[in-house]
């Protein structure tokens, strides 16, 4: 296989952005990655572009040609890709895959997503389809109140509790309040999420991620200033109740150990992640699963300030879903972004220092797929 590397990454503002389209945001993001990778259009040979949902969202299935019309690529391969929540990070996987076999030379990584511009209510049918229809979604249930089920269970047999969950989302919005593109950049207290709306007991609206619009793109060539050194996923069981152990994701603990594996370094040689944080219990099940911390010990640990942007292991320092935002497809790419920016030290205030791995996981649903990425310094 041959080396892959990031040479440029592309990245819109995230929230609610009601005068922007969907094909106006993908085309944004491309096109400052190729001016960060002084690469013309012309040179891309493939485009792999995740989006979750655009026929539900925005009403434009065949999403593909009409981004290669956008963009003038109309000659090339583009390849859409899903897998709910972690449709960019799978986006990535399959351009990676791409580019080590030696097909394509220069190819493109985007992601897109405009969520707004639909009700409340259907945005949550939207959402939802992610899930299982027979056995979760006809019976009401939605993917937070999956998350709530983890967390009670979470809370009940390791003593995790609320305030180490609000803790996760103070952290990251504050790292948010840094960071520019970030559709909510301003900072938050333990009572302000304690206090604020009760979505799914015991997780708050200040536990979730928003719903927000914007796109990320990257450019994978054989040379760049960061390697993606592994890249793998894996699939879990798309129901919660079939899972063996709700406070763990398979496809976590598979997707990672097979990237370790293949990176040829352990959990203790990562030193900065992006993880999944749909829900602020979501960031600590991945913290332990990835093997960072022991089973159980991972709300504490955000509590104690370990994973803070002065901590021994920076998680999210992009702000995460919950405070950058969680425009779904372009989620995965955006995550791998900001790895990439902090790995060349170019991350601003959120600047973590001495860093020579990354790691990005990405979380399909309530933990049906995830994709666990690896990137070095070079």
């Amino acid at each position: 296989m041959r080396k892959v590397c990031i040479s440029g990454v592309g990245i819109t503002k995230f929230g609610e952005l009601w005068s922007r389209s969907y094909r106006e945001l993908i085309v944004e993001a491309g096109l400052r990655a190729l001016e960060d990778a002084e690469l013309p259009g012309e040179s891309i040979e493939c485009l792999y572009m995740a989006s979750m949902g655009p026929g539900m969202w925005v009403s434009q299935e065949h999403a593909g040609p009409m981004i290669a019309e956008q963009t003038g690529l109309t000659s090339i391969p583009v390849v859409r890709v899903e897998s709910g929540c972690a449709s960019g990070a799978l986006a990535l996987h399959q351009a990676f895959i791409d580019v080590a076999s030696g097909k394509h030379d220069i190819v493109v990584v985007g992601g897109v997503e405009k969520m707004t511009d639909v009700g409340a209510k259907e945005a949550g049918s939207i959402i939802n389809t992610m899930l299982d229809y027979e056995w979760e979604s006809i019976f009401g249930a939605t993917l937070p109140a999956l998350y709530a089920m983890m967390a009670r269970k979470h809370m009940h047999d390791y003593g995790t509790t609320r305030e180490q969950m609000a803790e996760v989302a103070v952290k990251n919005h504050y790292n948010g309040s840094l960071n520019p593109i970030a559709h909510f950049g301003r900072k938050i207290s333990v009572d302000q999420v304690l206090s604020s709306p009760l979505l799914a007991d015991p997780l708050r609206m200040l536990d979730c991620a928003p719903m927000s619009d914007g796109s990320a793109a990257l450019v994978l060539t054989s040379k760049g200033d960061v390697e993606i050194i592994a890249c793998e996923m894996a699939s879990s069981t798309l129901a919660l109740h079939s899972r063996e152990d709700i406070t763990t994701m398979d496809c976590v603990v598979g997707s990672s150990k097979k990237a370790y594996k293949r990176a040829g370094i352990n959990p203790s040689d990562v030193d900065i992640a992006e993880l999944h944080d749909y829900c602020t219990i979501g960031e600590i099940i991945e913290s332990e699963d990835l093997g960072f911390f022991e089973k159980g010990k991972g709300g504490k640990k955000v509590a104690e300030g370990v994973t803070s942007l002065n901590g021994s292991l920076p998680i999210n320092t992009s702000g995460g879903l919950k405070s950058r935002g969680h425009p779904i497809g372009a989620t995965g790419v955006a995550q791998v972004a900001e790895i990439y920016d902090q790995l060349i030290g170019r991350a601003g205030e959120r600047q973590i220092e001495l860093l020579d791995y990354g790691l990005c996981c990405g979380v399909g649903g309530s933990g049906g797929s995830a994709v666990v990425s690896i990137f070095r310094r070079r």
